[in-house]
């Protein structure tokens, strides 16, 4: 039988698709799923998108809600659990507005990456694709988000980008 590798990278822009095929990906090996939010609703249009989240994926998943301490979430993980973390960017964006050490973040939450016991299938947004954003701290956010995604990657068993609802394996 496969087994799920035990971690993988889906990256696409906005709306690409991305979240609906990591969740393809965990439904179809038949484990506890597990999905973990970092959203932070903080107005209607975010409920909104929350909301309809919560609708596609349906029934049967163990939901945790938590924008920041990854590592201890993860830790929590079980061998028979299937984990999708949605997303990086918005985990990264929460870090960054609560001021957090960026690097000692990330950090950590690679190495809870490589602990977890369970698989895991992480969600993050590509943003380096468009243009050169006109203030420093877009700039600072693209560059955290770029490094991020690149040391994932390099921990990833599997890494698929997904455009227009269409995956294409890089790794």
């Amino acid at each position: 039988m496969n087994t799920l590798p035990k971690l993988t990278l889906v990256l696409g822009g906005a709306a690409s698709g991305k979240s609906a095929y990591a969740e393809g990906l965990i439904a179809a090996y038949g484990l506890q799923k597990v999905y973990i939010a970092t959203a932070q609703v903080f107005d209607d249009e975010m409920a909104t998108k929350v909301a309809r989240h919560r609708d596609m994926r349906g029934e049967g998943w163990i939901t945790i809600e938590e924008p920041r301490d990854l590592s201890a979430v993860l830790s929590q993980a079980l061998p028979d659990q299937a984990v999708l973390l949605d997303c990086a960017t918005l985990w990264l964006t929460n870090v960054m507005l609560a001021d957090e050490d960026i690097p000692a973040a990330s950090a950590a939450l690679l190495r809870a990456l490589a602990t977890c016991a369970a698989p895991v299938v992480v969600v993050s947004n590509e943003v380096g694709q468009g243009i050169v954003p006109d203030n420093a701290l877009a700039r600072r956010f693209r560059n955290a988000q770029g490094a991020l995604n690149q040391a994932i990657a390099a921990q990833a068993d599997r890494v698929v980008a997904v455009m227009a609802g269409l995956p294409m394996v890089l790794k």
